[in-house]
């Protein structure tokens, strides 16, 4: 049986890998890709942002917090995520066709990733090292992002949600919005 801890790591870090595997198929269809396909595809984006973000602001960071003894890496995750939920904001008030719609999700992308190095390779060494009970935290966070994950439409119609080779799916909405 996996640590907490790893159990923890390894699901942020898919949701990483998903991001990532998302922002690349943005780089790769930005010039030629139809409006619909792209706003989907930004759509589906900034909703697996938003799920990820809660997540880690409602239960891991609070309980590192209280565990850390350096705020400061804590404090850069809460800016990236208010650049992250106003850059997503924006994206939710445009369409693909608007002129700043891929440089606004370029910048959002690459915020991400330089949010996604940091925690891979200075936080989640830290949580590996931590000598704290993590069971119900890897608990609360698991449940929380299904439960989230369902909210949004994200999960696959039997449920199982897992290895799924990043297939996709949200119902769309007129008026997305995540807050």
């Amino acid at each position: 049986m996996a640590r907490p801890a790893s159990v923890i790591i390894d699901m942020l870090s898919e949701d990483h890998d998903r991001l990532l595997v998302l922002f690349t198929a943005f780089q790769g269809m930005r010039e030629s890709a139809s409006p619909e396909s792209k706003q989907t595809l930004v759509e589906i984006t900034c909703t697996e942002l938003v799920i990820h973000a809660q997540i880690e602001e409602e239960h891991l960071y609070p309980a590192l917090a209280q565990a850390l003894d350096d705020d400061f890496l804590l404090e850069l995750a809460e800016v990236e995520h208010s650049l992250v939920r106003r850059l997503v904001g924006e994206l939710e008030t445009m369409q693909a066709q608007d002129r700043l719609y891929d440089a606004t999700f370029t910048v959002l992308s690459e915020t991400m990733r330089r949010h996604i190095e940091e925690e891979q390779t200075r936080l989640f060494p830290r949580i590996l090292r931590m000598d704290m009970p993590m069971e119900r935290l890897a608990q609360e966070m698991a449940f929380r992002r299904t439960e989230l994950r369902s909210e949004f439409g994200m999960l696959d119609p039997e449920g199982d949600d897992e290895d799924d080779g990043f297939r996709f799916r949200v119902n769309r909405r007129s008026q997305y919005r995540h807050h």
